[in-house]
């Protein structure tokens, strides 16, 4: 389970080379990329319409004797255009359009019309996506479900329809919380944080504290790496077990980011709603005066206290976190769903801790794992009980406030227990929950009290059964032995004297292993045993008050948008970090304090001490790494916007603008476009109309230049570096399957929202994704929307070279395999799809075969069809019909490729 952790740590053991953090550094003042961004004017004059894009190309093709190509044909232009900015094919009555428009400016008016197209954001948010290998599951052995990632994905798409300046969407994804905590977007924002993998197990399960640790520390250095190698280019998970050997950043500038981090955390945090930004605070504030009327009106009135509101953290009165709950092999605090508990120890009492080890749960004594094959301890006086049958002594996820993982059933009598209005504490077999009632009666000022809760077993039907079990300082005051879903529910009431200190609420596994034994106490109330009653006259006054305000506080609450769930930042205190030698998490060396690299001397490279708060910690970061003093951003998201925009970057290596990466074929025009871009407001659209107005972009490809003599390329530049033509792409996977549906009609064009599932689930302690064939329209939404699994890829996208979520991806890499012809001649989405674009032809144009091949080709290629290619299809659509004409256009080069 935990062998990877362990082989990283004995190769970091083993490696000598990774021995020391005190090896000198590579020359920071050595390396092209670290150096102040500097404007060189180019040498060679603006062509026609005075893109300087084109002046330093110039400069750059003259030296090596060879020149531009000419300018592509409108059609070809059109189709460049569509798939780079929009990620979609132009329909044939937009091609018209625009080969029909003779504007000396239509060329322009049809590039600004694809930048303000909604669908721009969708393409250009799927390269950013791959940067931050954003996934909706965690991956690993327990690759979970993110059902509330999604928010990120459909913030980054926005971010990019707004052309919201660059240097403000990076100053969120890092620290947005921190930056404008009222604003939902800022929030959803730091999804960038979290978006990669986690390992679940690792982090929330081993009891190891030692494998805790390695997990931990890979947590960090995926955070550290994806915010560092996105935004600056720089390999700085080189750094984690020395000094980096290529470029000159020190270990302990590795770890001072290390730092940044360190009180940062995946997890589920509450969410405003749309267009009502500050619900959370309002809540907040609300809640918190509620709750202290709540206390005053229970001392005087002998109000009922809700035990699973204190299980989830509350004061009894609606206060605490449902879902939340304690482990029962640990005490430690329980967020998110777990499943079988490794390592039980059982008949082993454990107090309830935060995550710092502190008891800070008053009305909580502790919980166990019970086996009665001795003697269970169920508080911390060491008082036990001796009338607890035998189990298993296995267990599965937290004692709750809420179901437990997997719970088949949570409604009886037509009472949901789940629902708003009741509650519920979830304890699985086996487990136990003891409650201070001393400090509960000290709290409330009651004396006697009374236990109220309707007992159910909310795992599936069968002969599955339980026991359960309810003790009062030891003594058994109620139980139930082996009942069934099949059962019903069991009421307890229970009087607790007003000497009793301890309470305990058990469930056994009914000698018959844990299977599903989903225990649940509904509803469970401590109140007192008789209501209060000749109260005062100032004291009935003071209590119609008090009511009177909190039922007006109840009403602004309800009268509050309902708050929704991110998967992002969950902020907390950040422990001090030390470098660890050789990346050994159990070899630390000195403490460092938070900052960013010290390779810069234009900017300062410590942020402070570690008094020092996490959210601080974050902005400073994520200031350093906008400002225009930082060489390095800019020049690398142009870089960035040059490869998807000619195949390959000015810098090859988009992610690696240090000495182990390549350097610029254009440093000048590189520099010039890193000025321009921050002039301009770092607006991303700017840039890129810069871009692909330039005539290097409008050139003819080498796939033109295979069939004739126009842009053919010397031999002293056969990759194409200078770029005397344009590069001929194949589509990658996603704008492969766009293009499909919206050939076929069948493209759903709503955006946004929760992923659509081409898989069905099944929920395991491993969970099961098997992926179906997408032939209904909630499946037909844009690829970007797809719901990404990263233990089970989608393995027709997959064959395409859609990327590993699992990795950073800067640049695709681009195969040529049998599977993928393969695949889009027999996968049965392609067939399915094949026959759509049929069906969509024969309504458009009717029975006859030459429209039908006429109309096929101008939705396929945007163009009409040869008079060989007319006559050849025809023959194959009346011997075979018209959906192999369909499936033979959609495997066709020129329906894969675009040039």
């Amino acid at each position: 389970m935990f062998a990877v952790h362990a082989l990283l740590l004995a190769i970091s053991l083993a490696c000598p080379h990774l021995a020391s953090s005190k090896e000198k550094t590579p020359d920071a003042t050595q390396l092209w990329s670290l150096k102040p961004v500097s404007v060189i004017p180019p040498k060679s004059a603006t062509p026609d319409g005075g893109n300087l894009i084109d002046a330093y190309l110039l400069d750059k093709l003259s030296t090596a004797n060879l020149s531009a190509s000419p300018v592509a044909d409108k059609r070809t232009l059109i189709r460049r255009l569509s798939f780079d900015l929009l990620g979609l094919p132009p329909s044939p009555a937009e091609v018209e359009a625009f080969m029909n428009d003779t504007d000396a400016k239509a060329y322009e008016k049809l590039v600004d019309s694809l930048l303000a197209s909604p669908h721009y954001g969708e393409r250009w948010a799927r390269h950013w996506l791959d940067i931050a290998h954003y996934a909706d599951t965690h991956g690993f052995e327990r690759d979970k479900k993110r059902d509330n990632a999604w928010p990120y994905r459909d913030y980054v798409i926005k971010v990019f329809n707004d052309d919201k300046p660059y240097d403000q969407f990076i100053r969120e994804q890092v620290a947005g919380d921190v930056i404008a905590p009222q604003n939902r977007e800022s929030i959803i924002a730091t999804g960038f944080l979290t978006a990669g993998p986690f390992d679940f197990v690792g982090q929330m399960e081993t009891p190891s504290p030692v494998l805790k640790r390695a997990a931990r520390a890979d947590d960090l250095d995926d955070m550290v790496t994806q915010v560092i190698t996105s935004t600056m280019g720089l390999t700085i998970n080189c750094a984690r077990c020395h000094n980096h050997k290529l470029d000159p950043i020190p270990q302990e500038d590795y770890y001072k980011l290390w730092s940044v981090f360190a009180g940062v955390k995946r997890g589920e945090r509450d969410l405003d709603p749309p267009n009502a930004n500050g619900v959370l605070e309002k809540r907040q504030q609300l809640t918190t005066k509620l709750s202290g009327l709540q206390d005053e009106i229970g001392k005087l009135e002998g109000a009922k206290l809700d035990l699973a509101d204190i299980v989830a953290g509350g004061n009894g009165r609606g206060k605490g976190e449902a879902g939340r709950g304690f482990d029962p092999n640990t005490g430690a605090i329980s967020k998110v769903k777990q499943g079988f508990i490794a390592d039980v120890k059982a008949n082993v009492f454990h107090p309830v801790l935060d995550r710092d080890g502190k008891d800070v749960f008053p009305f909580i004594d502790g919980v166990v794992i019970p086996d009665g094959r001795s003697p269970v301890p169920i508080s911390s006086t060491g008082l036990t009980v001796s009338d607890v049958p035998p189990t298993s002594a296995q267990a599965w996820d937290a004692i709750r406030s809420g179901p437990v993982n997997s719970q088949a059933n949570t409604k009886f009598n037509g009472v949901d227990y789940a629902a708003q209005g009741h509650s519920m504490i979830g304890i699985h077999a086996n487990a136990a929950i003891t409650f201070d009632v001393d400090a509960i009666r000290k709290k409330t000022g009651q004396g006697t009290l009374r236990l109220t809760a309707m007992v159910g077993y909310g795992g599936k039907e069968g002969n599955m059964s339980a026991d359960f079990h309810v003790y009062v300082d030891g003594k058994l005051a109620a139980r139930r032995m082996k009942f069934g879903a099949k059962d019903g529910l069991t009421p307890v009431d229970v009087t607790l004297p007003d000497e009793a200190q301890f309470l305990t609420l058990m469930s056994t596994d009914g000698g018959n292993g844990i299977s599903h034994d989903q225990v649940f106490f509904g509803d469970p109330k401590l109140g007192p045993a008789e209501p209060a009653s000749g109260l005062a006259p100032e004291k009935r006054e003071r209590l119609a008050a008090l009511q009177k305000e909190a039922s007006g506080l109840k009403k602004e609450l309800d009268a509050l948008p309902k708050s929704e769930k991110l998967f992002a930042v969950v902020s907390g205190e950040a422990p001090v970090v030390k470098v660890l030698k050789r990346g050994n998490t159990e070899d630390a060396g000195d403490e460092v304090k938070p900052g960013a690299l010290s390779c810069f001397s234009m900017m300062p490279a410590s942020f402070g001490d570690n008094t020092m708060n996490e959210g601080a910690r974050r902005k400073a970061l994520a200031e350093w790494i906008t400002s225009k003093d930082n060489p390095l951003t800019a020049r690398v998201m142009m870089n960035r916007l040059w490869h998807h925009h000619f195949g390959r970057g000015i810098v090859a290596t988009p992610s690696d603008f240090g000495n182990g990466g390549f350097k610029p074929t254009h440093p000048e025009l590189l520099d010039w476009m890193a000025n321009e871009f921050m002039q301009r407001g770092w607006s991303v659209k700017a840039m890129q109309k810069q871009i692909v107005m330039s005539q290097a972009y409008r050139q003819i490809s080498n796939l033109k230049s295979q069939f004739s003599d126009e842009g053919s390329t010397s031999a002293s530049d056969s990759s194409n570096t200078l770029l005397s033509h344009m590069n001929g792409r194949r589509l990658d996977a996603e704008s492969l399957r766009d293009a499909v549906l919206a050939v076929s009609g069948k493209l759903n064009p709503e955006m946004g929202g929760p992923g659509y599932q081409d898989f069905e689930y099944q929920d395991a302690y491993a969970p099961i994704y098997k992926h179906i064939t997408a032939d209904k329209p909630e499946l037909w939404k844009r690829s970007v929307y797809r719901f990404i699994v990263r233990t089970t890829p989608q393995r027709f996208m997959t064959t395409l070279d859609c990327p590993n979520p699992a990795n950073l991806t800067p640049a695709r890499l681009v195969t040529t395999t049998a599977l993928q012809s393969l695949a889009l001649m027999n996968n049965e989405f392609m067939l399915k799809q094949a026959g759509c674009f049929a069906e969509r032809v024969k309504h458009e144009v009717g029975d006859d075969a030459v429209r039908q091949v006429q109309r096929a080709f101008e939705l396929a290629f945007q163009r009409e069809a040869s008079n060989d290619e007319l006559q050849g299809a025809v023959k194959l659509v009346k011997q075979q019909g018209l959906p192999e004409l369909c499936r033979l256009l959609f495997n066709s080069n020129e329906f894969v490729y675009v040039d």
